[in-house]
């Protein structure tokens, strides 16, 4: 073993989940523009470019580009012509991401789109169908979200979604106006539907991971 780690989780990370220069530096750097720091961590973001991989996605799409640090796993998963579309309602953050994206080498294939996300799926549709879909945005709309994964998912291919332990809350029952209930919903319909099989990743607030079986 040519080095040595403090303990195992520090290992595990080290070798299974590793971030270059750039993608270090994305949610440090944000954070210090004022951005949220509520980015997947990286073995959450190895684990969306493996699974991107995995079923050899040429075309992605992202609710929720925050800084861009999971977009750069996923667009980097993708082939020579592949495209990750990345929907984005914050305008500082859009900004922030176009950057990272550019200084990450991936912006040539990913593209982030400024406005509310039901609102720019009409012309999302133009791209489907999706290899996969990542959802990492406003929690109250995860399971308007899975409806057009559903429609515009590829049977074999993906659709993931982030803080699927809604943020260590989902086994409660929560108030009838918390945006958190949006997850357990997500989560319910996600381990029942007969045209998905689920698995729940726990990195982070946990991936919850369903492969379209299908239609």
């Amino acid at each position: 073993m040519s080095a040595t780690y403090p303990d195992l989780e520090t290992y595990r990370r080290a070798l299974f989940a590793p971030e270059d220069e750039v993608l270090a530096k994305v949610m440090p750097e944000a954070v210090a523009e004022g951005l949220p720091k509520i980015s997947v961590n990286a073995e959450a973001g190895q684990a969306l470019n493996f699974l991107a991989r995995a079923v050899g996605a040429k075309k992605i799409l992202e609710f929720g580009a925050l800084a861009g640090y999971s977009g750069i796993w996923l667009a980097r998963a993708l082939p020579p012509g592949g495209k990750l579309v990345s929907l984005e309602v914050n305008p500082k953050h859009a900004e922030v991401t176009r950057a990272n994206f550019k200084r990450a080498g991936v912006a040539d294939r990913a593209e982030v789109r400024l406005g509310q996300a039901l609102e720019l799926l009409e012309s999302a549709k133009a791209d489907a169908p999706f290899d996969m879909a990542f959802i990492d945005a406003d929690k109250e709309n995860y399971p308007k979200y899975l409806d057009f994964a559903l429609a515009h998912v590829r049977v074999g291919g993906i659709v993931c979604a982030d803080n699927a332990n809604g943020h260590g809350h989902a086994h409660e029952v929560l108030p009838a106006d918390d945006p958190r209930r949006g997850l357990q919903v997500y989560n319910e319909r996600v381990t029942s539907d007969p045209r998905l099989v689920s698995v729940c990743l726990p990195f982070g607030g946990w991936l919850a991971v369903s492969l379209k079986v299908r239609e």
